[in-house]
């Protein structure tokens, strides 16, 4: 009996750096294949989804919008007041 080949999985790292080594093309596809143990296929099928994907890379990232800018009256509201009570103060303290 042959023991039971398990299904690898491979992280987005290890596909980003198999990808970005076939894009380069120094070694032919074969070559990258072997060295890093897959298919030519596989490594063929990163390329393409490395290609296709690369302009979400600098894509602003949908929760990375600034921020709404706080409602500022009512603190404009609160300095006035502070405003007043300080020069009321100031009145009464002097005699």
């Amino acid at each position: 009996m042959t023991p039971k080949r398990t299904r690898r999985r491979f992280t987005a790292e290890f596909k980003a750096e198999v990808a970005l080594a076939a894009l380069t093309e120094r070694q032919p596809l074969a070559e990258l294949a072997a060295r890093y143990q897959l298919t030519v296929a596989q490594t063929s099928h990163w390329k393409l989804q490395l290609r296709q994907q690369a302009a979400q890379v600098f894509a602003p990232a949908a929760g990375s919008a600034a921020p709404p800018a706080p409602d500022l009256e009512p603190l404009y509201a609160a300095i006035g007041k502070l405003q007043m009570e300080n020069q009321l103060l100031k009145k009464i303290q002097r005699p």
